[in-house]
């Protein structure tokens, strides 16, 4: 027999942690804001309290951005290939769309701020 009883605890205290450092990971903090941009500059910042549809003009055409409490997403956009509409819903900080043909994006801001892989 290869492994004996203290090597299944080991294997099963290493599954244990990789399982907690994993939802640590990805439990992010819950967004209260949407910052709305287009063409680098802040077009509106709009809390995620109430239902509200924002229209924003890009090179393209009109950007809609569905904002509901606690949550927002583009609904729809000009792009030809709707790469921010199929980002769908964002509710967590630091989490965006972005539609780069339109030069129009929508990002998600908390209490605290998150890093992404550019940020490391």
């Amino acid at each position: 027999m290869l492994l004996r009883a203290g090597d299944f605890a080991v294997v099963a205290a290493g599954g244990v942690l990789v399982a907690a450092l994993g939802v640590y990971a990805w439990n992010g903090d819950r967004g209260d804001t949407a910052v709305i941009r287009a063409a680098g500059r802040i077009v509106q910042t709009a809390p995620l309290t109430r239902a509200h549809v924002v229209a924003v003009a890009g090179p393209l055409g009109i950007t809609r951005i569905q904002i509901e409490p606690g949550r927002a997403r583009v609904l729809a956009d000009p792009s030809p290939r709707q790469l921010c509409v199929k980002q769908g819903w964002l509710s967590l900080s630091g989490q965006a769309a972005l539609c780069l043909p339109n030069q129009v994006s929508v990002e998600i801001r908390g209490r605290t701020p998150a890093y992404d892989t550019l940020g490391y």
